[in-house]
């Protein structure tokens, strides 16, 4: 298909995700729930940051105190302006993480909900609860650590005059959407015994435009402050939706079903 009619499909998909889900009030709201809370628990842990940030520098560099005032000031205000966007840098990258992660069970209701409307649900594999938390913790550190990666190399390429400044924020938009459609598809690449990451990477790879088109957008609204809380469960469905796209009668992998045996690869 054209590149710019798979973009545009992927951003429809958003939209569907959105029709399925205000058509259950309910559902949208405790859908809602868990990147209310995950943005009220950051923005708590961001102002008591603010609030002890003067004595965290203060004892964080003791061998400042008898320091001319000048130097002692730079070396404090520098240490301190790090600190808090760090804070914040850390805090926007593993939002999406960490708002997944605590409503699991909820997004998981969201996304078999799309499947029973859309027909065809698939029979989730059997999988140890202690090897699938095992699982998921492994991939949602790694999914961490690569976010922040990305946006500290995009950060850094945006320290290049002109051309990098054009060339930061497009990365940080292609690489950050690609990620996070990595997360919200997961629920039903899982569903169909697909449990490794490099799985979802591979049948997205096959529609990168699609998946582009559909996970950038969902990307900057979910960068906007409390707007993310409406989006999200709209985005989940959207996930559900892409996934079923990029796997049409795709069949569970049945070296990921025998109980007991840990997928080959988790990243």
């Amino acid at each position: 298909m054209n590149p710019i009619r798979e973009a545009l499909s992927g951003v429809g998909t958003l939209f569907r995700g959105l029709a399925i889900v205000v058509r259950r009030p309910r559902l949208f709201f405790l859908g809602a729930l868990p990147a209310l809370i995950t943005s009220l628990l950051f923005l708590a842990a961001l102002i008591t940051l603010i609030l002890n940030l003067e004595d965290l520098v203060a004892w964080a560099t003791p061998f400042a105190t008898e320091w001319d005032s000048t130097w002692r000031g730079l070396v404090r205000g520098s240490l301190a302006l790090g600190m808090l966007v760090g804070s914040v840098l850390v805090m926007v990258v593993a939002f999406t993480t960490v708002t997944l992660t605590l409503g699991a069970p909820i997004y998981d209701r969201i996304s078999e909900m799309v499947e029973e409307e859309m027909g065809g649900v698939p029979e989730a594999p059997e999988e140890p609860l202690l090897a699938s938390i095992a699982r998921a913790t492994r991939q949602s550190i790694a999914m961490v650590l690569v976010s922040l990666v990305v946006t500290v190399g995009a950060f850094l390429l945006g320290l290049i005059p002109v051309l990098g400044w054009m060339l930061g924020p497009v990365l940080t938009a292609v690489m950050g959407g690609w990620l996070l459609g990595i997360e919200l598809t997961a629920s039903a690449f899982d569903r169909r015994g697909l449990l490794r990451v490099r799985d979802r990477r591979r049948f997205m790879g096959r529609h990168r435009w699609r998946v582009l088109g559909f996970a950038i957008p969902t990307y900057f609204l979910l960068a906007v402050p409390f707007v993310a809380v409406a989006v999200f469960p709209a985005a989940t469905a959207g996930g559900t939706i892409l996934a079923r796209e990029l796997l049409p009668g795709q069949q569970p992998d049945p070296r990921t079903q025998a109980p007991g045996t840990p997928p080959a690869s988790t990243t």
